[in-house]
């Protein structure tokens, strides 16, 4: 599984653990209705036989076979797998407060060994286990199984673990055996972890500028980083050049927070009309993270946490928030976030009066100097 001795370690050396529950809203349904996990799963608004507005919220792996994914329109997904009679696609509304109840029994099992504990989204975390292990990269991937074994045994949850010195090491650990897999990147690994490694597994690098570096003839990080940081910082930018050296030499983030900042950058549209058409309200969604993202690099920040806002008929208001690995500034990775928060919580069948989002803990790099303008709610 990993070569060298995994036991030693530097003072200096953090062992972070992401946790990701696999498929969670589609597993937590299955759990809950006793349905066959084999059969396609598609939880959204009603697809009224392919002729729906609605959107998906979510689906399990049986149903992305086909293609199907959160926030597309529930009349496609129809198209792909339809429903009984003509298809095996079984469609359905979610189960409100189902979710988070089975979030919370989770995150009490996963807390107690952590130094730091982070819940990153209700269905992942990251977790500090330096401490807990003594440093020993082999207790971690022990630590790892049995925490694992105890979500699927108490909650009926299967969960995937990654385990690497930092964040953003950790996140991309967990999606390699997934699901149900645990996956261990020791320190002296990382330059090897990254050959022949495409660049959209790298959380923050969306398609867009992925297919920027395709188009110069770069499609693995490890081609890109070959360049150096100043012949790569020359074709994407210096900021995005020096940030993926550091990732690749392990050198990012390796702290594990539950507090959020309260500086943020926000933008919020309240409609004339009271909604019912989801995709309308998703696309006036794009629209506020195109213009939050605007300013973020306008006044030179970037941020690790995406909300998405909610106010329903009757002023009833939910908010929504997922953090990632690393303070970016990216358009397409926070539109495909929000886009994905709105799909898995709009509360099908309720009007919606207000959408909005925020973009939080926030950062300025270092490669950067501009005047800090932040609001604050």
């Amino acid at each position: 599984m990993n070569g060298g001795d995994s036991s030693l370690g530097h003072s200096d050396e953090r062992i972070l653990v992401h946790c990701d529950l696999d498929a969670f809203f589609a597993s937590v349904e299955i759990l809950h209705r006793d349905l066959d996990p084999s059969r396609p799963l598609i939880i959204g608004s009603d697809p009224k036989g392919g002729r729906g507005r609605g959107i998906v919220s979510t689906c399990n792996y049986a149903a992305r076979a086909f293609g199907i994914r959160s926030a597309m329109p529930i009349g496609e997904a129809w198209r792909r797998c339809p429903g009984a009679p003509f298809g095996t696609g079984h469609y359905i509304n979610g189960t409100r407060g189902l979710y988070s109840r089975a979030s919370r029994k989770v995150m009490e099992l996963l807390r107690p060994p952590a130094e730091h504990f982070e819940k990153a989204g209700i269905d992942e975390a990251y977790l500090d286990i330096t401490k807990a292990v003594d440093g020993d990269w082999d207790k971690a991937y022990a630590l790892c199984r049995q925490l694992q074994d105890s979500i699927e045994e108490q909650v009926g949850l299967t969960a995937s673990f990654g385990i690497a010195p930092t964040r953003i090491l950790a996140k991309m650990s967990s999606e390699i055996n997934k699901p149900k897999g645990i996956f261990r990147l020791l320190p002296d690994e990382t330059q090897e972890f990254f050959v022949n490694r495409s660049l959209r597994d790298v959380p923050g690098i969306g398609p867009k500028r992925a297919t920027q570096l395709a188009e110069w003839g770069f499609n693995s990080v490890d081609e890109a980083c070959e360049l150096g940081e100043l012949a790569l910082g020359r074709i994407a930018g210096e900021r995005f050049a020096s940030w993926l050296i550091r990732v690749v030499d392990g050198a990012t983030s390796s702290e594990v927070s539950p507090l959020r900042s309260r500086k943020s950058i926000g933008k919020e549209h309240t409609f004339g009309h009271d909604q019912n058409d989801q995709e309308r309200v998703l696309n006036h969604l794009k629209t506020l993270v195109e213009l939050v993202m605007a300013k973020a690099k306008t006044i030179g920040v970037a941020g690790r946490l995406c909300e998405v806002k909610i106010r329903y008929t009757g002023f009833e208001t939910h908010t929504h928030g997922r953090s990632i690995p690393v303070a970016m500034d990216d358009l397409d990775v926070f539109s495909r976030l929000a886009e994905r928060l709105f799909a898995l919580n709009v509360e099908h069948n309720r009007p919606v009066r207000l959408i909005g989002f925020r973009l939080g803990q926030l950062d300025m790099p270092t490669t950067r100097q501009a005047k800090l303008l932040l609001e604050e709610e």
